[in-house]
Protein backbone atom coordinates (compact mmCIF):
# COMPACT_ATOMS: atom_id res chain seq x y z
CA UNK A 1 0.00 0.00 0.00
CA UNK A 2 1.38 3.46 -0.87
CA UNK A 3 0.93 4.96 2.61
CA UNK A 4 2.56 1.93 4.22
CA UNK A 5 5.51 2.27 1.86
CA UNK A 6 5.88 5.98 2.63
CA UNK A 7 5.94 5.31 6.38
CA UNK A 8 8.45 2.48 5.97
CA UNK A 9 10.74 4.62 3.84
CA UNK A 10 10.70 7.39 6.45
CA UNK A 11 11.48 4.80 9.09
CA UNK A 12 14.28 3.39 6.94
CA UNK A 13 15.99 6.79 6.81
CA UNK A 14 15.85 7.01 10.60
CA UNK A 15 17.03 3.42 10.94
CA UNK A 16 20.13 4.09 8.83
CA UNK A 17 20.93 7.09 11.00
CA UNK A 18 20.54 5.03 14.17
CA UNK A 19 22.70 2.26 12.75
CA UNK A 20 25.53 4.67 11.98
CA UNK A 21 25.37 6.09 15.49
CA UNK A 22 24.88 2.91 17.48
CA UNK A 23 24.27 -0.37 15.66
CA UNK A 24 27.15 -0.65 13.22
CA UNK A 25 27.09 -1.75 9.59
CA UNK A 26 24.11 -3.25 7.82
CA UNK A 27 24.15 -7.03 7.08
CA UNK A 28 26.25 -8.16 4.12
CA UNK A 29 24.30 -8.06 0.87
CA UNK A 30 25.62 -11.38 -0.49
CA UNK A 31 23.96 -13.51 2.17
CA UNK A 32 20.66 -15.19 1.37
CA UNK A 33 17.96 -14.35 3.87
CA UNK A 34 14.95 -16.22 5.22
CA UNK A 35 11.31 -15.20 5.64
CA UNK A 36 8.93 -17.81 7.06
CA UNK A 37 5.21 -16.98 7.21
CA UNK A 38 3.12 -19.35 9.32
CA UNK A 39 -0.65 -19.45 8.86
CA UNK A 40 -1.63 -20.91 12.21
CA UNK A 41 -4.09 -23.80 12.15
CA UNK A 42 -4.65 -24.12 8.37
CA UNK A 43 -4.85 -27.65 7.01
CA UNK A 44 -3.73 -28.50 3.51
CA UNK A 45 -7.29 -29.52 2.57
CA UNK A 46 -8.78 -26.16 3.62
CA UNK A 47 -5.96 -24.28 1.88
CA UNK A 48 -6.63 -26.09 -1.39
CA UNK A 49 -10.36 -25.43 -1.08
CA UNK A 50 -9.69 -21.76 -0.29
CA UNK A 51 -7.43 -21.33 -3.31
CA UNK A 52 -10.00 -22.99 -5.57
CA UNK A 53 -12.82 -20.75 -4.26
CA UNK A 54 -10.86 -17.50 -4.40
CA UNK A 55 -10.33 -17.18 -0.62
CA UNK A 56 -6.53 -17.28 -0.99
CA UNK A 57 -5.90 -15.63 -4.36
CA UNK A 58 -2.31 -14.56 -3.71
CA UNK A 59 -1.15 -18.00 -2.56
CA UNK A 60 -2.79 -19.47 -5.66
CA UNK A 61 -0.87 -16.95 -7.77
CA UNK A 62 2.42 -17.87 -6.07
CA UNK A 63 1.88 -21.50 -7.00
CA UNK A 64 0.42 -20.91 -10.43
CA UNK A 65 2.47 -17.99 -11.76
CA UNK A 66 5.57 -17.51 -9.63
CA UNK A 67 7.00 -21.01 -9.70
CA UNK A 68 6.48 -21.76 -6.01
CA UNK A 69 5.89 -25.37 -5.02
CA UNK A 70 3.59 -26.91 -2.40
CA UNK A 71 4.98 -29.83 -0.38
CA UNK A 72 2.73 -31.99 1.84
CA UNK A 73 3.71 -31.70 5.50
CA UNK A 74 2.69 -34.13 8.25
CA UNK A 75 3.07 -32.41 11.62
CA UNK A 76 3.12 -35.46 13.93
CA UNK A 77 1.61 -35.75 17.39
CA UNK A 78 0.58 -33.64 19.08
CA UNK A 79 -0.62 -31.52 16.19
CA UNK A 80 0.00 -28.28 18.05
CA UNK A 81 1.99 -25.08 17.59
CA UNK A 82 4.43 -25.54 20.47
CA UNK A 83 5.61 -29.01 19.44
CA UNK A 84 5.82 -27.96 15.79
CA UNK A 85 7.90 -24.85 16.41
CA UNK A 86 10.30 -26.56 18.80
CA UNK A 87 11.04 -29.23 16.17
CA UNK A 88 11.28 -26.80 13.26
CA UNK A 89 13.29 -24.11 15.05
CA UNK A 90 15.80 -26.34 16.86
CA UNK A 91 15.73 -29.72 15.13
CA UNK A 92 14.76 -31.73 18.21
CA UNK A 93 11.95 -34.16 18.88
CA UNK A 94 10.20 -32.29 21.67
CA UNK A 95 8.81 -33.42 24.99
CA UNK A 96 5.71 -31.25 24.52
CA UNK A 97 2.58 -33.45 24.56
CA UNK A 98 0.12 -30.55 24.48
CA UNK A 99 -0.49 -26.87 25.06
CA UNK A 100 -1.05 -27.63 28.75
CA UNK A 101 0.51 -30.62 30.47
CA UNK A 102 2.24 -31.81 33.65
CA UNK A 103 6.01 -32.06 34.02
CA UNK A 104 6.36 -34.76 36.68
CA UNK A 105 10.08 -34.15 37.04
CA UNK A 106 9.41 -30.58 38.17
CA UNK A 107 6.10 -31.44 39.85
CA UNK A 108 4.55 -28.50 37.99
CA UNK A 109 2.23 -27.81 35.09
CA UNK A 110 3.41 -26.24 31.83
CA UNK A 111 0.86 -23.85 30.34
CA UNK A 112 2.33 -21.87 27.46
CA UNK A 113 0.38 -18.61 27.74
CA UNK A 114 1.58 -18.31 31.34
CA UNK A 115 4.61 -16.09 31.75
CA UNK A 116 7.91 -17.99 31.96
CA UNK A 117 6.70 -21.45 30.94
CA UNK A 118 7.64 -21.21 27.26
CA UNK A 119 11.04 -19.71 28.10
CA UNK A 120 11.73 -22.56 30.52
CA UNK A 121 10.78 -25.20 27.95
CA UNK A 122 12.86 -23.50 25.26
CA UNK A 123 15.96 -23.34 27.45
CA UNK A 124 15.71 -26.95 28.57
CA UNK A 125 14.74 -28.60 25.28
CA UNK A 126 16.72 -26.51 22.78
CA UNK A 127 19.77 -27.55 24.84
CA UNK A 128 22.12 -25.01 23.31
CA UNK A 129 21.37 -25.90 19.68
CA UNK A 130 21.53 -23.22 17.01
CA UNK A 131 18.10 -21.74 16.35
CA UNK A 132 16.98 -20.91 12.84
CA UNK A 133 16.35 -17.25 13.82
CA UNK A 134 19.69 -16.31 15.41
CA UNK A 135 20.13 -12.58 14.87
CA UNK A 136 16.65 -12.30 13.41
CA UNK A 137 13.05 -11.61 14.41
CA UNK A 138 10.09 -13.67 15.64
CA UNK A 139 6.49 -12.44 15.72
CA UNK A 140 3.56 -14.21 17.39
CA UNK A 141 5.45 -17.46 18.04
CA UNK A 142 5.57 -19.77 21.05
CA UNK A 143 9.39 -19.85 21.00
CA UNK A 144 12.04 -17.41 19.84
CA UNK A 145 14.19 -19.68 17.67
CA UNK A 146 17.14 -17.65 18.96
CA UNK A 147 15.75 -14.40 17.54
CA UNK A 148 17.19 -11.16 18.89
CA UNK A 149 13.93 -9.28 18.29
CA UNK A 150 10.71 -10.85 19.60
CA UNK A 151 7.21 -9.43 19.56
CA UNK A 152 4.41 -11.26 21.35
CA UNK A 153 6.46 -14.45 21.50
CA UNK A 154 5.44 -16.55 24.52
CA UNK A 155 9.02 -17.28 25.51
CA UNK A 156 9.79 -13.54 25.73
CA UNK A 157 6.37 -12.19 26.73
CA UNK A 158 7.67 -10.82 30.01
CA UNK A 159 11.22 -10.05 28.82
CA UNK A 160 10.86 -7.93 25.66
CA UNK A 161 14.04 -7.70 23.68
CA UNK A 162 15.68 -4.63 22.19
CA UNK A 163 18.85 -2.56 22.14
CA UNK A 164 17.84 0.49 24.11
CA UNK A 165 16.26 3.78 23.29
CA UNK A 166 17.87 4.21 19.89
CA UNK A 167 16.39 1.02 18.49
CA UNK A 168 13.07 1.85 20.12
CA UNK A 169 13.22 5.22 18.38
CA UNK A 170 13.91 3.54 15.04
CA UNK A 171 10.63 1.60 15.39
CA UNK A 172 8.54 4.51 16.57
CA UNK A 173 7.37 5.58 13.12
CA UNK A 174 6.09 2.10 12.25
CA UNK A 175 4.33 1.69 15.59
CA UNK A 176 2.79 5.14 15.30
CA UNK A 177 1.48 4.39 11.82
CA UNK A 178 0.01 1.07 13.02
CA UNK A 179 -1.86 2.94 15.75
CA UNK A 180 -3.32 5.40 13.23
CA UNK A 181 -4.16 2.79 10.58
CA UNK A 182 -5.53 0.18 12.98
CA UNK A 183 -7.56 2.82 14.78
CA UNK A 184 -9.31 3.77 11.53
CA UNK A 185 -9.90 0.11 10.60
CA UNK A 186 -11.24 -0.60 14.11
CA UNK A 187 -13.74 2.26 13.77
CA UNK A 188 -14.89 0.82 10.45
CA UNK A 189 -15.36 -2.62 12.03
CA UNK A 190 -17.51 -1.10 14.80
CA UNK A 191 -19.64 0.73 12.22
CA UNK A 192 -20.12 -2.51 10.25
CA UNK A 193 -21.09 -4.32 13.46
CA UNK A 194 -23.68 -1.66 14.26
CA UNK A 195 -25.14 -1.99 10.76
CA UNK A 196 -25.31 -5.77 11.17
CA UNK A 197 -27.04 -5.29 14.51
CA UNK A 198 -29.67 -3.10 12.91
CA UNK A 199 -30.19 -5.64 10.12
CA UNK A 200 -30.25 -8.71 12.39
CA UNK A 201 -30.71 -7.75 16.07
CA UNK A 202 -31.34 -11.30 17.31
CA UNK A 203 -28.54 -13.06 15.44
CA UNK A 204 -25.93 -10.41 16.15
CA UNK A 205 -26.85 -10.27 19.84
CA UNK A 206 -26.52 -14.06 20.11
CA UNK A 207 -23.02 -13.91 18.64
CA UNK A 208 -22.16 -11.25 21.17
CA UNK A 209 -19.72 -8.35 21.10
CA UNK A 210 -16.84 -10.37 22.52
CA UNK A 211 -15.94 -11.68 19.08
CA UNK A 212 -15.99 -8.19 17.64
CA UNK A 213 -13.34 -7.26 20.20
CA UNK A 214 -11.31 -10.37 19.36
CA UNK A 215 -11.58 -9.65 15.64
CA UNK A 216 -10.37 -6.09 16.13
CA UNK A 217 -7.51 -7.18 18.39
CA UNK A 218 -6.28 -10.14 16.31
CA UNK A 219 -7.32 -9.39 12.73
CA UNK A 220 -6.77 -5.63 12.76
CA UNK A 221 -4.21 -4.58 15.37
CA UNK A 222 -1.98 -7.66 15.57
CA UNK A 223 -2.04 -8.46 11.87
CA UNK A 224 -1.27 -4.86 10.91
CA UNK A 225 1.47 -4.63 13.53
CA UNK A 226 3.07 -7.90 12.42
CA UNK A 227 2.88 -6.98 8.74
CA UNK A 228 4.38 -3.53 9.19
CA UNK A 229 7.06 -4.78 11.60
CA UNK A 230 8.09 -7.56 9.20
CA UNK A 231 8.09 -5.07 6.30
CA UNK A 232 10.44 -2.87 8.30
CA UNK A 233 12.73 -5.86 8.91
CA UNK A 234 12.72 -6.71 5.19
CA UNK A 235 13.80 -3.21 4.24
CA UNK A 236 16.52 -3.38 6.91
CA UNK A 237 17.83 -6.75 5.70
CA UNK A 238 17.24 -8.72 8.92
CA UNK A 239 18.79 -12.16 8.20
CA UNK A 240 15.93 -14.41 9.35
CA UNK A 241 12.28 -13.62 10.12
CA UNK A 242 9.44 -15.86 11.31
CA UNK A 243 5.93 -14.41 11.57
CA UNK A 244 2.92 -16.39 12.78
CA UNK A 245 -0.46 -15.03 11.70
CA UNK A 246 -3.05 -16.11 14.29
CA UNK A 247 -6.26 -14.85 12.64
CA UNK A 248 -7.48 -18.02 10.97
CA UNK A 249 -6.70 -20.28 13.93
CA UNK A 250 -8.60 -18.08 16.39
CA UNK A 251 -11.74 -17.95 14.28
CA UNK A 252 -11.54 -21.63 13.33
CA UNK A 253 -11.50 -22.58 17.02
CA UNK A 254 -14.57 -20.45 17.65
CA UNK A 255 -16.64 -21.14 14.52
CA UNK A 256 -15.13 -24.16 12.78
CA UNK A 257 -12.33 -24.56 10.20
CA UNK A 258 -14.61 -24.01 7.18
CA UNK A 259 -16.89 -21.33 8.63
CA UNK A 260 -17.20 -18.16 6.56
CA UNK A 261 -15.68 -16.05 9.36
CA UNK A 262 -12.60 -18.28 9.51
CA UNK A 263 -12.26 -18.13 5.73
CA UNK A 264 -12.60 -14.34 5.77
CA UNK A 265 -9.75 -14.24 8.28
CA UNK A 266 -7.71 -16.41 5.90
CA UNK A 267 -8.43 -13.97 3.07
CA UNK A 268 -7.04 -11.12 5.21
CA UNK A 269 -3.89 -13.13 5.99
CA UNK A 270 -3.49 -13.84 2.26
CA UNK A 271 -3.61 -10.07 1.64
CA UNK A 272 -0.91 -9.49 4.26
CA UNK A 273 1.34 -12.08 2.61
CA UNK A 274 0.84 -10.26 -0.69
CA UNK A 275 1.93 -7.03 1.02
CA UNK A 276 5.11 -8.72 2.29
CA UNK A 277 5.77 -10.08 -1.20
CA UNK A 278 5.55 -6.58 -2.63
CA UNK A 279 8.19 -5.44 -0.15
CA UNK A 280 10.43 -8.36 -1.14
CA UNK A 281 10.23 -7.28 -4.77
CA UNK A 282 11.46 -3.80 -3.79
CA UNK A 283 14.58 -5.13 -2.02
CA UNK A 284 15.93 -7.81 -4.39
CA UNK A 285 19.46 -7.02 -3.21
CA UNK A 286 18.65 -8.68 0.14
CA UNK A 287 17.91 -11.99 -1.64
CA UNK A 288 15.12 -13.21 0.60
CA UNK A 289 13.57 -16.66 0.20
CA UNK A 290 9.90 -16.74 1.19
CA UNK A 291 8.38 -19.88 2.72
CA UNK A 292 4.71 -20.16 3.71
CA UNK A 293 3.65 -23.02 5.97
CA UNK A 294 1.15 -24.18 8.54
CA UNK A 295 1.86 -25.83 11.86
CA UNK A 296 -1.25 -28.06 11.89
CA UNK A 297 -4.84 -28.17 10.72
CA UNK A 298 -8.10 -28.17 12.63
CA UNK A 299 -10.95 -30.66 12.80
CA UNK A 300 -14.58 -29.66 13.28
CA UNK A 301 -15.68 -30.95 16.67
CA UNK A 302 -18.35 -30.87 19.37
CA UNK A 303 -17.54 -29.49 22.83
CA UNK A 304 -17.72 -32.24 25.44
CA UNK A 305 -20.00 -30.16 27.66
CA UNK A 306 -22.73 -30.39 25.01
CA UNK A 307 -22.58 -34.16 25.30
CA UNK A 308 -22.15 -34.24 29.07
CA UNK A 309 -25.09 -31.98 29.95
CA UNK A 310 -22.82 -29.20 31.08
CA UNK A 311 -20.23 -31.37 32.82
CA UNK A 312 -16.56 -31.05 31.95
CA UNK A 313 -14.51 -34.14 31.18
CA UNK A 314 -12.36 -33.75 34.28
CA UNK A 315 -15.50 -33.84 36.46
CA UNK A 316 -16.94 -36.83 34.60
CA UNK A 317 -13.73 -38.84 35.01
CA UNK A 318 -13.72 -38.47 38.78
CA UNK A 319 -17.42 -39.05 39.18
CA UNK A 320 -17.53 -42.14 36.96
CA UNK A 321 -14.09 -43.76 37.10
CA UNK A 322 -11.83 -42.49 39.89
CA UNK A 323 -14.28 -42.61 42.80
CA UNK A 324 -12.57 -43.86 45.99
CA UNK A 325 -9.58 -45.61 44.33
CA UNK A 326 -7.09 -47.78 46.18
CA UNK A 327 -3.46 -46.52 46.39
CA UNK A 328 -1.34 -47.22 43.32
CA UNK A 329 1.46 -49.73 43.64
CA UNK A 330 4.65 -47.95 44.60
CA UNK A 331 2.88 -44.61 45.09
CA UNK A 332 3.17 -42.65 48.31
CA UNK A 333 0.21 -41.32 50.20
CA UNK A 334 -0.55 -37.62 49.85
CA UNK A 335 -0.26 -35.03 52.58
CA UNK A 336 -2.69 -35.57 55.44
CA UNK A 337 -4.97 -32.92 56.88
CA UNK A 338 -7.01 -30.26 55.12
CA UNK A 339 -5.71 -31.05 51.62
CA UNK A 340 -6.53 -34.75 52.11
CA UNK A 341 -9.98 -33.79 53.30
CA UNK A 342 -10.57 -31.90 50.08
CA UNK A 343 -9.42 -34.91 48.05
CA UNK A 344 -11.82 -37.06 50.08
CA UNK A 345 -14.59 -34.63 49.27
CA UNK A 346 -13.70 -34.93 45.59
CA UNK A 347 -14.39 -38.67 45.73
CA UNK A 348 -17.86 -38.06 47.20
CA UNK A 349 -17.05 -39.56 50.60
CA UNK A 350 -18.29 -36.39 52.30
CA UNK A 351 -21.80 -35.03 52.95
CA UNK A 352 -23.68 -34.24 49.73
CA UNK A 353 -24.29 -30.52 50.31
CA UNK A 354 -20.63 -29.81 51.14
CA UNK A 355 -19.55 -31.99 48.22
CA UNK A 356 -21.62 -29.97 45.78
CA UNK A 357 -20.28 -26.71 47.26
CA UNK A 358 -16.65 -27.75 46.76
CA UNK A 359 -17.39 -28.95 43.21
CA UNK A 360 -18.92 -25.53 42.56
CA UNK A 361 -15.78 -23.82 43.85
CA UNK A 362 -13.53 -25.98 41.69
CA UNK A 363 -15.63 -25.45 38.58
CA UNK A 364 -16.38 -21.73 38.74
CA UNK A 365 -13.65 -20.37 41.05
CA UNK A 366 -10.60 -22.55 40.42
CA UNK A 367 -8.21 -20.06 42.03
CA UNK A 368 -9.93 -20.62 45.40
CA UNK A 369 -8.47 -24.12 45.55
CA UNK A 370 -5.24 -23.25 43.80
CA UNK A 371 -6.25 -24.70 40.45
CA UNK A 372 -7.18 -23.55 36.97
CA UNK A 373 -9.89 -24.28 34.44
CA UNK A 374 -9.57 -27.62 32.69
CA UNK A 375 -7.69 -29.11 35.64
CA UNK A 376 -8.81 -31.21 38.57
CA UNK A 377 -6.79 -33.20 41.08
CA UNK A 378 -7.86 -35.59 43.87
CA UNK A 379 -6.17 -38.47 45.70
CA UNK A 380 -2.96 -38.11 43.71
CA UNK A 381 -4.73 -38.15 40.32
CA UNK A 382 -4.50 -35.03 38.16
CA UNK A 383 -6.60 -34.53 35.02
CA UNK A 384 -5.73 -31.81 32.51
CA UNK A 385 -8.11 -31.10 29.61
CA UNK A 386 -6.11 -29.36 26.89
CA UNK A 387 -8.28 -29.50 23.75
CA UNK A 388 -9.36 -32.68 21.95
CA UNK A 389 -6.78 -34.29 24.25
CA UNK A 390 -6.78 -34.81 28.00
CA UNK A 391 -4.04 -36.16 30.25
CA UNK A 392 -4.42 -38.26 33.40
CA UNK A 393 -1.39 -38.20 35.70
CA UNK A 394 -0.77 -40.25 38.82
CA UNK A 395 1.20 -37.48 40.43
CA UNK A 396 2.57 -39.49 43.36
CA UNK A 397 4.55 -41.63 40.91
CA UNK A 398 7.62 -39.72 39.65
CA UNK A 399 7.89 -41.75 36.43
CA UNK A 400 5.27 -42.68 33.82
CA UNK A 401 2.93 -45.38 35.14
CA UNK A 402 2.51 -48.40 32.81
CA UNK A 403 -0.65 -50.25 31.93
CA UNK A 404 -0.13 -53.16 34.35
CA UNK A 405 0.11 -50.85 37.37
CA UNK A 406 -2.96 -48.87 36.30
CA UNK A 407 -4.96 -52.03 35.63
CA UNK A 408 -4.00 -53.36 39.06
CA UNK A 409 -5.37 -50.23 40.72
CA UNK A 410 -8.37 -49.76 38.44
CA UNK A 411 -9.40 -53.08 36.90
CA UNK A 412 -11.24 -52.62 33.61
CA UNK A 413 -10.65 -48.85 33.59
CA UNK A 414 -9.16 -48.59 30.09
CA UNK A 415 -11.86 -50.74 28.52
CA UNK A 416 -14.67 -48.80 30.17
CA UNK A 417 -13.13 -45.40 29.56
CA UNK A 418 -12.63 -46.06 25.85
CA UNK A 419 -16.33 -46.97 25.58
CA UNK A 420 -17.58 -43.89 27.42
CA UNK A 421 -19.41 -40.96 25.91
CA UNK A 422 -17.26 -38.45 24.07
CA UNK A 423 -14.09 -40.58 24.15
CA UNK A 424 -12.42 -41.82 21.00
CA UNK A 425 -8.99 -43.17 21.93
CA UNK A 426 -7.15 -43.90 25.18
CA UNK A 427 -3.37 -44.34 24.95
CA UNK A 428 -1.23 -45.97 27.63
CA UNK A 429 2.33 -47.24 27.92
CA UNK A 430 3.15 -50.91 28.37
CA UNK A 431 6.29 -53.04 28.54
CA UNK A 432 5.71 -54.07 24.92
CA UNK A 433 5.11 -50.51 23.70
CA UNK A 434 2.14 -48.15 23.51
CA UNK A 435 -1.37 -49.54 23.62
CA UNK A 436 -4.39 -47.84 22.09
CA UNK A 437 -7.78 -48.66 23.62
CA UNK A 438 -10.66 -48.07 21.20
CA UNK A 439 -14.28 -49.08 21.71
CA UNK A 440 -13.28 -51.22 24.67
CA UNK A 441 -10.47 -53.17 22.97
CA UNK A 442 -6.68 -52.78 23.12
CA UNK A 443 -4.57 -52.44 19.97
CA UNK A 444 -0.80 -52.54 19.62
CA UNK A 445 0.89 -50.16 17.20
CA UNK A 446 1.07 -52.84 14.51
CA UNK A 447 -2.68 -53.45 14.91
CA UNK A 448 -3.92 -49.86 14.54
CA UNK A 449 -4.79 -50.46 10.89
CA UNK A 450 -7.30 -53.09 11.98
CA UNK A 451 -8.79 -50.87 14.65
CA UNK A 452 -9.26 -47.13 15.06
CA UNK A 453 -7.29 -46.13 11.94
CA UNK A 454 -8.58 -48.69 9.47
CA UNK A 455 -8.38 -47.58 5.83
CA UNK A 456 -6.20 -44.54 6.69
CA UNK A 457 -3.77 -43.87 3.85
CA UNK A 458 -1.45 -42.13 6.32
CA UNK A 459 -1.31 -45.07 8.75
CA UNK A 460 2.54 -45.05 8.98
CA UNK A 461 2.44 -41.39 10.03
CA UNK A 462 -0.23 -42.09 12.66
CA UNK A 463 1.78 -44.99 14.08
CA UNK A 464 4.91 -42.83 14.19
CA UNK A 465 2.98 -40.03 15.88
CA UNK A 466 1.55 -42.30 18.58
CA UNK A 467 4.99 -43.80 19.22
CA UNK A 468 6.58 -40.35 19.51
CA UNK A 469 3.85 -39.02 21.78
CA UNK A 470 3.98 -41.90 24.24
CA UNK A 471 7.78 -41.71 24.30
CA UNK A 472 7.51 -38.21 25.76
CA UNK A 473 8.12 -38.37 29.52
CA UNK A 474 5.60 -35.55 30.05
CA UNK A 475 2.72 -37.23 28.24
CA UNK A 476 -0.01 -38.33 30.60
CA UNK A 477 -0.05 -41.78 32.15
CA UNK A 478 -3.30 -41.94 30.22
CA UNK A 479 -3.76 -39.86 27.08
CA UNK A 480 -7.39 -39.43 26.09
CA UNK A 481 -8.47 -38.19 22.67
CA UNK A 482 -11.93 -37.17 21.52
CA UNK A 483 -10.89 -37.97 17.95
CA UNK A 484 -13.33 -40.33 16.22
CA UNK A 485 -15.57 -40.72 19.26
CA UNK A 486 -18.94 -42.36 18.48
CA UNK A 487 -20.45 -38.86 18.53
CA UNK A 488 -17.81 -37.53 16.07
CA UNK A 489 -14.72 -35.52 16.94
CA UNK A 490 -14.99 -34.10 20.48
CA UNK A 491 -13.01 -31.40 22.26
CA UNK A 492 -12.68 -31.26 26.04
CA UNK A 493 -12.59 -27.46 26.05
CA UNK A 494 -15.25 -25.14 24.68
CA UNK A 495 -14.38 -24.97 20.98
CA UNK A 496 -15.86 -26.21 17.69
CA UNK A 497 -12.54 -26.39 15.88
CA UNK A 498 -9.75 -28.37 17.51
CA UNK A 499 -6.20 -29.62 17.04
CA UNK A 500 -3.62 -31.73 18.88
CA UNK A 501 -5.00 -35.09 17.76
CA UNK A 502 -4.48 -37.60 14.93
CA UNK A 503 -7.46 -36.68 12.71
CA UNK A 504 -6.57 -36.31 9.03
CA UNK A 505 -7.43 -32.60 9.07
CA UNK A 506 -5.18 -31.99 12.08
CA UNK A 507 -2.11 -33.92 10.92
CA UNK A 508 -1.75 -32.72 7.35
CA UNK A 509 -0.48 -29.22 6.65
CA UNK A 510 1.78 -27.80 3.93
CA UNK A 511 4.99 -26.01 3.04
CA UNK A 512 5.09 -23.58 0.11
CA UNK A 513 8.63 -22.82 -1.04
CA UNK A 514 10.29 -20.68 -3.72
CA UNK A 515 11.78 -21.83 -7.03
CA UNK A 516 15.18 -23.40 -6.50
CA UNK A 517 14.64 -24.33 -2.85
CA UNK A 518 15.83 -27.88 -2.30
CA UNK A 519 12.69 -29.15 -0.60
CA UNK A 520 11.84 -32.84 -0.32
CA UNK A 521 8.79 -34.16 -2.15
CA UNK A 522 7.04 -34.66 1.20
CA UNK A 523 7.82 -33.86 4.83
CA UNK A 524 6.88 -36.50 7.40
CA UNK A 525 7.75 -34.56 10.56
CA UNK A 526 8.47 -30.86 11.30
CA UNK A 527 11.99 -31.80 12.44
CA UNK A 528 12.80 -32.11 8.72
CA UNK A 529 12.26 -28.36 8.34
CA UNK A 530 15.24 -27.58 10.55
CA UNK A 531 18.04 -28.45 8.07
CA UNK A 532 16.17 -26.51 5.36
CA UNK A 533 15.96 -23.33 7.47
CA UNK A 534 19.17 -23.49 9.50
CA UNK A 535 21.24 -23.35 6.29
CA UNK A 536 20.45 -19.66 6.14
CA UNK A 537 22.42 -19.18 9.36
CA UNK A 538 25.58 -20.28 7.58
CA UNK A 539 25.01 -18.27 4.45
CA UNK A 540 24.80 -21.36 2.22
CA UNK A 541 22.07 -21.34 -0.41
CA UNK A 542 19.03 -23.41 0.56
Amino acid sequence: MPLDDLVLRLQSVLDRLVRRVRLGRAPAAERRRLLVVQIDGLSRAVLEEAMASGRAPFLRRLLGQRGFRLVPLCVGLPSSTAAFQMAAMYGVRPDIPGFHYRDKRRAADVYFPRGGDAALVERSQADGRLGILEGGSAYGCVFTGGAANNLLTFAMMWRPSGAGLLRLLSKFIVVGWVVVKAGVLSALEVVRALLRLLADPVGESERGWRWLAIKIAISVWLRQLFTLAVSRDLYAGVPAIYVNYLDYDVFAHAYGPRHRRALRALRRVDASIRQLWNVLRRVPEHRYDLFVLSDHGQAACTPYRRLGRGRRLEDALFEEFFDAPAPAAGATQGTQGWATALRTVGTRRAPGMFQRFVNYLERDFPAVLGGMRGVREHDGIRVIAAGPNAFVYFVDAPAPVPFDAIAGRFPGLLEALSRSRGVGLVLVRSAAGPLCFWRGKPYRLDELGRGPFAARDDLPRVVEGVRDLMAMPSAGDLVIYGTDAPEGHVSYVDEVGAHAGPAVEELHAFLIGPPGAHMPSAITHPIELYPLFVRYQGGAPA
